[in-house]
């Protein structure tokens, strides 16, 4: 049995989208589909209970996702599993072309993730000239983060069940696999919305510089994804027309470190900056 755990914080305005695309196709009768509502104060609770009996609804107390994803390990049945976010739309047909590879006798495929398809059409333009950027970049092509999808089999779930709470949980999971242990999967595909807004871009990359630092503390050992200025030179020298989108990603991550000082030096690995542009209908 395949089982997808959801983990949502006041996710009322998206989850019925991902709901409904993962319901509109044939999931199966044996897909097993566990939304943990996590200290939420608005409707997540009822638009994932309307969705029927298919759909089974977790209430925690306190927002948590880390406590949200292991309470849906509590209650989810069986395996190859998803942890997919709620904002983001996966299909049937994406679930079962994610879950193919993650056989435990068959080979060495623990982890896997679909590839993104991110609309930046209704963006501001540094932020559009931001992900042309962020996308091409090795580490961000290749890693299962990033995506709001990541599936693993039985031995797969063992590797990351282990890690410590990390507010990049899709980062720590990534780096928790071999390059030979991970798979995009690209007959797989996830919609990422993105922020809308330059404000809410640096939201999310302070977020990213915060928790990128505390996996390199806390998580796997020796395990980074930073992007250096080697990494930039070699697609300016690939695609100089990208020059643009390059200074905007630069100046991104210098205020987004500048933004992420405070938090550092107080260890606050606990304060998630939400981008609300992205959750627009």
């Amino acid at each position: 049995m395949t089982s997808i755990v959801i983990p949502a914080h006041n996710e009322a305005r998206v989850l019925g989208r991902l709901l409904d695309s993962l319901l509109t196709g044939d999931v199966g009768d044996e897909t097993d589909i566990v939304v943990v509502c996590n200290g939420c104060t608005d409707d997540t609770a009822r638009v994932a209970a309307a969705r029927g009996p298919r759909v089974r609804v977790v209430e925690l107390p306190a927002p948590s996702k880390h406590a949200a994803l292991r309470a849906g390990d509590d209650h989810a049945r069986g395996f190859p599993r998803l942890y997919v976010d709620a904002d983001v739309v996966l299909t049937a047909a994406d679930v079962r072309a994610l879950t193919e590879p993650l056989d435990d006798g068959a080979g060495r495929i623990l982890a896997t993730a679909p590839r993104r398809h991110i609309p930046l059409a209704a963006c501001a333009w540094p932020v559009r000239a931001y992900y042309r950027v962020w996308q091409r970049l090795p580490a961000v092509r290749e890693g299962l983060f990033g995506r709001g999808v990541i599936a693993v089999s039985k031995a797969g779930h063992a590797r990351i069940a282990a890690l410590p709470p990390l507010m990049a949980d899709d980062l720590a999971a990534s780096l928790a696999f071999a390059a030979d242990e991970r798979r995009v999967v690209g007959s797989a595909q996830v919609v990422v919305h993105p922020p809308r807004t330059w404000r809410d871009l640096i939201k999310r990359r302070i977020r990213a510089a915060v928790s990128t630092a505390q996996v390199e503390r806390e998580g796997p050992q020796g395990a980074s994804a930073r992007t250096g200025r080697s990494d930039l030179t070699a697609l300016l020298r690939a695609e100089p027309s990208l020059l643009p989108g390059v200074v905007v990603f630069a100046a991104a991550a210098l205020v987004a470190r500048r933004g992420a000082r405070k938090a550092l030096r107080a260890g606050d690995f606990g304060t998630w900056l939400r981008d609300e542009s992205s959750r627009r209908n």
